[in-house]
């Protein structure tokens, strides 16, 4: 568009200085053809120019048509003017009674560069992101003491859409004990009757805390009920595949279901002594949206595999442990009056039921409960407030219950770096009922995000 405007000027030009120059005019005193002469030598320079200008256009909507080939894509980029060589100002300026004849423009030639980092080559490029986790603790803990300062997690994340019909999530978990994939599947999203299939390692539908990662927990550390009964940090993280599919529910709710099938190894939680030991994993979810500021998301969950930590023991594929779970959730963000302003409200309930041997070498079966409740308003667009209480029993041993309290301060420099403090006090069971640690504990930690790093699950 901008070739064509400057087109028309020089056209508009060469036909007012062709109106300019009285050819047939004999009698002309010296100075004024002089004049004359210059403006000729200028109407030349000029008709060259709108030649160059010419073929450039035509070479450009040669290259734009569906029929273009290689030959006027060069010739494109070897009729390019370059910037700065000519001037539409200069060539209006009206030129003094003098005998110097201006220079003509001066025309390169630019090669077009094949490949490289090419807008269409970046569109190959999955999203790249890199999310540092530094966490400080100082205070009082026997039982389950941590490290001073450490680093404690670097994610990166890779996310790309392969086709029309899937897409892919890698998460790569740099830590101080090594290097873990902790999350890398490809999701079809274009399968028949609205089914979603994931294939590859991921943390399972169960619950809300276990399919969270670290730096997008509203706490510096995961409940004690996640530590006791299914798996602590890590949680149900496994290599399987998940299936999901939407439920018909009555009006204003919606639901969904997901069943998943996984190898049976899960740190403390599952291990399969055999290829046929599979854990599997299900998970139904409602949500309702009580008003435009209010929602309410439910869910059930069950998993089962093979007791952990049973290696040792004759047919350790005969002992299984079972775990149910329930979760509630209430937002509240009035986006009509205070974008900066929600409070959550959370809370989960777990029952593990865990088939082991007694230590008189019985078969029997530990039924533990373990709960969370935690609430988190944001003061404003910096600042966010939260409170947290725990109560879990031991999967081992039901007998041994931990309580815990938390207080967190959170404050938002910007979308991309969080700093957090939280108190967190302990009562905690030792190996004998009845015997118990008292922990008190300052931690805080500091986030940071580099790159685009896609949304974790609502």
């Amino acid at each position: 568009m901008k070739r064509a405007v400057m087109l028309s000027a020089i056209l508009s030009l060469c036909s007012g200085a062709h109106a300019q120059v009285p050819g047939s005019d004999v009698s002309a005193p010296p100075g004024q053809e002089i004049r004359m002469r210059n403006l000729e030598q200028q109407v030349g320079t000029l008709a060259e120019e709108v030649a160059l200008l010419r073929r450039e256009l035509n070479a450009l909507r040669d290259a734009k048509s569906p029929d273009a080939t290689p030959e006027s894509r060069i010739l494109l980029a070897s009729a390019h003017v370059e910037p700065g060589t000519f001037s539409s100002s200069s060539a209006i300026a009206a030129p003094e009674a003098t005998a110097q004849v201006p220079q003509t423009a001066e025309v390169s030639a630019q090669p077009q560069t094949f490949g490289g980092a090419t807008s269409n080559a970046k569109l190959l490029n999955p999203d790249i992101s890199l999310i540092g986790d530094f966490i400080g603790t100082a205070g009082h803990n026997t039982v389950s003491p941590s490290p001073s300062l450490q680093l404690h997690e670097t994610e990166v994340g890779m996310q790309a859409i392969i086709d029309p019909y899937s897409r892919a999530d890698a998460f790569i978990s740099f830590g101080e004990t090594g290097v873990s994939v902790e999350e890398g599947y490809i999701t079809f999203t274009s399968l028949p009757a609205g089914l979603l299939l994931k294939v590859g390692k991921m943390r399972a539908e169960f619950g809300k805390v276990n399919t969270t990662h670290n730096h997008a927990l509203p706490w510096i550390d995961r409940p004690l009920v996640t530590n006791n009964l299914v798996g602590g940090e890590d949680g149900i993280d496994d290599a399987g595949m998940s299936l999901s599919h939407f439920i018909p529910a009555p009006k204003g709710w919606f639901m969904e279901g997901t069943a998943q099938v996984y190898r049976g190894d899960s740190d403390d939680v599952f291990t399969a002594y055999r290829r046929q030991d599979l854990g599997v994993v299900g998970h139904i979810r409602a949500y309702r949206d009580l008003s435009e500021s209010t929602n309410l998301d439910l869910g059930v969950s069950y998993a089962r595999g093979n007791s952990a930590g049973l290696v040792t023991v004759p047919n350790p594929s005969a002992f299984f442990t079972n775990i149910y779970a329930g979760d509630a959730t209430l937002r509240w963000k009035p986006l009509r009056r205070a974008v900066y302003k929600n409070l959550l409200l959370r809370t989960e309930l777990f029952w593990s039921a865990r088939d082991q041997l007694s230590p008189l070498n019985i078969f029997q079966t530990q039924h533990a409960f373990g709960m969370y409740a935690s609430g988190e308003y944001r003061l404003n667009r910096r600042w966010t407030v939260g409170g947290r209480f725990d109560r879990s029993g031991h999967a081992t041993n039901a007998n041994l219950t931990d309580t815990g309290l938390s207080g967190i301060l959170t404050y938002w420099p910007s979308e991309f770096s969080q700093i957090r403090g939280q108190y967190r006090f302990g009562h905690l069971a030792l190996a004998n009922p009845g015997d118990f640690s008292l922990a008190n504990e300052f931690l805080f930690q500091f986030l940071f995000v580099m790159g685009a790093h896609g949304a974790h699950p609502f």
